[in-house]
């Protein structure tokens, strides 16, 4: 099958993780035999805040980690529908695109195209700013592919869209994967972005003091960090790294001896269930995690699979036992790596897209699907 996808941005990964697993399926459609086309616009926000950091080798880096995509990118204002949809089976369209190009596809299909349109959600929008997404024209689309239960429960509800399906994010094991024989210089790492004011209080209490209780060294890697924040770091004796693309994050995980996951507040107050992808990606790569309050209301992860914690102090002291403790940091990693393995791999995404897919009634596929867990519910007409 042809599969075209319109995504903010495949080669940038500045403040956007959805290019980490969107390369992962685009990987392991191709490894099946599929055709994978991606669309991005050249001025995406994300490519050019990448530019302005410095980032223009990494984007080089990035546009061949994935050989055998097609990637096009494409002005709005200028794009040839007909060409870009030419041969599609499917054609996968994610929430960060401009809301004009959703509607045009979906007056597409409305008027007779016959590939399947899927729209892709990964964002907390639903509920913080639902008017954003109320707005956007779903009729036409034959389903929602949304990245956890409680979204894809909220799209039914709202009769957003006509069907909705789970479709979690998850690791690109061709990237993440332990490199036990690395040498560790770094006993605590965090690789996230600070903006936007939704964990500022939680990466306080679970980061910042934690590092400094402890006196663990600590490297911090993101975007969108405020000066004041910067210089806070640098007074707790936490080193800033700035940007770290994606691909080069697994070699950072290797240096350090654990991690920790502070999840954005929309995620802990109206989205549970729904972890981050740097979650999948730090499990997968073998490093024993320290996580703030999040409900795993989905059940994603066996028990013990990371350790959760309800305050600082709490935090505190599971960095201290994961750092001193040799074998329990290996049984805690060796767990988790199993659960990634098990069922949170961009290739058991790629199997479940595929279910999907037939029972819209796509082509035929001939691979046999994987394990994999796919929700689907009729959304309300």
């Amino acid at each position: 099958m042809k599969f075209v996808m319109f995504y903010h941005s495949f080669v940038s990964c500045w403040n956007h993780g959805n290019a980490h697993f969107l390369r992962g399926v685009a990987r392991e459609l191709l490894r099946l035999g599929h055709r994978v086309t991606i669309y991005e616009p050249r001025d995406g926000w994300s490519r050019l805040n990448a530019l302005r950091d410095g980032g223009e080798e990494y984007l080089r880096e990035s546009a061949r980690l994935v050989p055998g995509v097609d990637l096009r990118t494409y002005d709005l204002a200028t794009l040839q529908l007909d060409q870009a949809l030419d041969q599609a089976d499917v054609v996968v369209v994610h929430e960060w695109n401009d809301p004009s190009l959703i509607e045009r596809l979906g007056t597409r299909r409305r008027n007779g195209d016959r590939f399947l349109l899927l729209f892709h959600d990964t964002h907390h929008r639903a509920v913080t700013a639902a008017s954003q997404i109320g707005n956007f024209q779903l009729g036409d689309y034959d389903a929602i592919l949304a990245f956890g239960e409680v979204l894809q429960q909220l799209y039914q509800r709202l009769g957003w869209g006509r069907r909705a399906f789970t479709w979690h994010e998850a690791a690109d094991v061709a990237l993440f994967r332990p490199q036990p024989h690395a040498a560790k210089d770094i006993d605590l790492i965090w690789i996230g972005n600070w903006g936007d004011d939704e964990r500022d209080r939680e990466l306080q209490e679970f980061l910042v003091q934690p590092a400094m209780e402890t006196g663990l060294r600590t490297q911090v890697f993101g975007v969108r960090y405020p000066d004041e924040v910067r210089e806070q770091l640098r007074t707790a004796g936490i080193e800033f790294r700035g940007w770290l693309c994606n691909h080069r994050a697994p070699d950072a995980f290797a240096r350090a001896r654990v991690t920790i996951h502070v999840p954005r507040r929309p995620y802990v107050e109206t989205l549970p269930g729904i972890p981050t992808i740097r979650v999948f990606e730090a499990l997968a790569c073998g490093i024993p995690l320290v996580s703030a309050p999040w409900n795993d209301s989905e059940g994603l992860f066996p028990p013990e699979s990371f350790v959760t914690v309800n305050n600082g102090k709490a935090a505190s002291a599971a960095l201290r036992a994961l750092v001193q403790d040799e074998d329990f940091a290996a049984e805690t990693a060796s767990r988790a790596l199993a659960a990634i393995h098990a069922r949170h791999t961009c290739a058991h995404r790629a199997q479940e897209l595929l279910r999907i897919v037939r029972s819209l009634g796509g082509k035929r596929d001939p691979a046999r699907a994987d394990s994999g867990r796919v929700t689907e519910q009729m959304a309300s007409s």
